[in-house]
């Protein structure tokens, strides 16, 4: 089930249509939080995990309110999940990734276990960030549709940059190309790693959304859906808590597309 990240090809008028596509189909996130709970009954049936202590980090304009149906999903399924505690995310910004790190350390003491970090977009990158930064405290690092690497030629969505002004001025989006070489943006850490992306987003293109590395410890994973509806995607949440619920130190790729596809369509079925 892994994929590798392919290098974006030249743009053309095309290729500009089909990204304002996607972007409108954005729209049907709210659509994706009713497949959700329709999805319910095989959500209910995901791998149960140990215990071990989970970070959720939220995207870019995002906060913690935003993270609470994965977050109770991970509750549920037995996981001390918690989440950043830090307000909105207003971007890309050094003082994210120190605290980050010393809360993944902090998780690490307390728990005395190795935590889990879980990013949705922008926190994606955060969550790589301190995967690099503490390997001896992270167990696992999953993205969710995950800025991992930029174009420099091709400039944010219009929604994106719209929302950077607003919330990080003066520096806009800039500010997240300037650091777009930094550790987290170029390779997946050194610990057992998932990147979880969809064909049909809206605002991180799929290549930009998944990193090439040892299939041995890190994957790329398509689930169909929109960017803004990926955190309570039903497919990814199962992805989440499937591979959550690996032992430590036992990682082996991801192996049920015909789950993803179920979970998808709002079946009610037993999962298999």
């Amino acid at each position: 089930m892994t994929s590798r990240a392919i290098a974006a090809p030249p743009a053309h008028p095309g290729q500009a249509w089909a990204r304002k596509a996607r972007a409108l189909l954005e729209l049907r996130a709210p659509l994706e939080f009713g497949l959700m709970l329709a999805s319910l009954p095989i959500l209910r049936r995901a791998p149960r995990g140990d215990g071990h202590p989970v970070l959720l980090l939220p995207g870019f304009g995002a906060g913690d309110l935003s993270l609470e149906p994965l977050r109770s999903f991970l509750k549920e399924r037995g996981y001390e999940a918690e989440t950043w505690g830090l307000g909105t995310n207003i971007g890309f910004q050094r003082r994210y990734n120190k605290v980050i790190e010393q809360k993944v350390r902090y998780l690490h003491h307390c728990h005395g276990r190795k935590v889990s970090v879980v990013g949705f977009s922008l926190g994606g990158v955060f969550a790589f960030y301190a995967a690099h930064a503490a390997p001896e405290c992270v167990r696992l690092a999953i993205t969710l549709g995950s800025p991992l690497r930029l174009d420099p030629d091709r400039p944010p969505a219009p929604a994106v940059r719209a929302l950077y002004r607003a919330l990080s001025k003066p520096y806009g989006p800039a500010i997240h190309q300037a650091h777009s070489r930094t550790r987290a943006m170029r390779t997946p850490p050194p610990v057992p790693s998932t990147c979880i992306y969809s064909q049909g987003d809206g605002i991180v293109p799929p290549h930009q959304a998944t990193l090439d590395g040892d299939p041995k410890n890190h994957e790329n994973l398509c689930v169909p859906g929109s960017h803004t509806g990926l955190a309570m995607n039903p497919a990814a949440m199962w992805i989440v808590a499937d591979r959550l619920a690996q032992r430590e130190g036992t990682w082996k790729p991801f192996k049920a597309p015909e789950l993803i596809q179920r979970l998808n369509r709002g079946s009610g079925g037993a999962a298999p």
